[in-house]
């Protein structure tokens, strides 16, 4: 009886040590993993990181690549990849948009929000033009063909002459029609409040200034679960 009831016991010790052995092994390798590491993934490669590191800055063309492109080369290359959704001469076809005109548009009724009249930044169209075109087929053309386009593009809105070849260096300096009718800081006060994660305001000290109270911003809901009532 003795020997029959100490053979499980004797198998729950081994299973218990191997359990032990593993977890001692799974602690170890987590204690040689990155600090805050999970020991899940791998870093990432460079060629990895470059995939998705595309976005070019407006303002001074930070992040444009190696390259260049002529307004004649743009002529060609628009003509075979956009001149079906956005006509032969920026003009639109359908409900594709225009990408030229509407110059002085933009207090009218309707105005025209084209890259001549509203964009403003020139990096900002090859960002455009790089990330999402041609629709059907994004991130499809080199960075040559963006930048011809970006400059037969200015050409068409009158920004650029026709001998003007976009590069990395020249494209920053264009100066964008509309450019200084744009306000770059946010004048609502809504907005002005820094993110706070430690010694934030009292709330104590938290008064509420105004409130929709009576002023008819909110539309009433209908039907029998309208409950609203003024306080």
């Amino acid at each position: 009886m003795f020997r029959q009831a100490s053979r499980p016991l004797l198998l729950g010790a081994a299973l218990t040590a191997a359990l032990k052995a593993a977890l001692v092994a799974i602690a170890t390798a987590a204690g040689a993993a990155e600090p805050g590491h999970y020991g899940y993934g791998r870093p990432a490669t460079p060629a990895e990181i470059a995939g998705w590191n595309i976005d070019v800055r407006g303002d001074d063309g930070a992040g444009l690549p190696p390259g260049s492109g002529s307004v004649a080369k743009g002529t060609e290359v628009f003509a075979e990849q956009c001149a079906a959704c956005h006509g032969t001469f920026g003009e639109g076809e359908g409900r594709f948009p225009k990408l030229a005109g509407g110059a002085g548009s933009l207090k009218d009724d309707r105005p025209e929000l084209t890259v001549g009249s509203y964009w403003p930044f020139a990096p900002t169209l090859w960002d455009y033009i790089n990330r999402a075109m041609p629709m059907q087929a994004p991130r499809s053309l080199s960075a040559d063909d963006v930048y011809a386009l970006t400059a037969y593009i200015l050409n068409l809105n009158d920004i650029v002459p026709g001998e003007f070849v976009a590069d990395r260096d020249s494209l920053p300096k264009v100066r964008m029609p509309n450019r200084d009718s744009f306000t770059w800081t946010d004048p609502r006060p809504d907005t002005m409040a820094k993110p706070c994660m430690s010694a934030c305001a009292n709330p104590a000290d938290v008064r509420i200034s105004s409130t929709a109270e009576g002023r008819d911003l909110t539309p009433r809901t209908t039907g029998p679960l309208d409950t609203m009532q003024p306080k």
